[in-house]
């Protein structure tokens, strides 16, 4: 891959997402990021989204509905509620360990395990 050219969008991306916790989505992050530069399109912010992903800057979370962006990119879990779609961290006392784990009748090299956590927050369970 060629070197990168500096932008200072993409910087104005990466430190709203350094601050945050709450896994904004892309039309999150464009709302911010027009704060300080009027004129970027949406496009240009899913363009830089998507580039910090594939260079491991950022982390792209899929999930129901738009999909999210996590600049934690150490190995953590997630979990997306079904009611209003929110995205957190999990935080385990000793995370589990599938290093041992290999599927029967596989001899590729496993790179990633994503595993999702799925259900209701505590926010919507105190509306209901």
């Amino acid at each position: 891959m060629a070197a990168l050219k500096h932008s200072r969008q993409r910087d104005c991306i990466k430190e709203f997402l350094i601050g945050r916790h709450d896994h904004p989505t892309a039309d999150m992050v464009y709302a911010h990021v027009r704060e300080e530069f009027p004129h970027i399109s949406l496009g240009t912010v899913y363009r830089n989204l998507s580039l910090l992903s594939e260079i491991g800057e950022i982390r792209k979370i899929t999930c129901n509905g738009p999909d999210r962006f996590d600049a934690n990119t150490m190995p953590h879990y997630h979990f997306t509620c079904n009611c209003c779609g929110s995205v957190e961290d999990l935080e385990f006392e000793q995370a589990p360990d599938f290093s041992g784990v290999l599927p029967m009748n596989f001899s590729g090299i496993i790179e990633q395990i994503n595993l999702d956590f799925n259900g209701t927050c505590e926010a919507c369970i105190k509306k209901s």
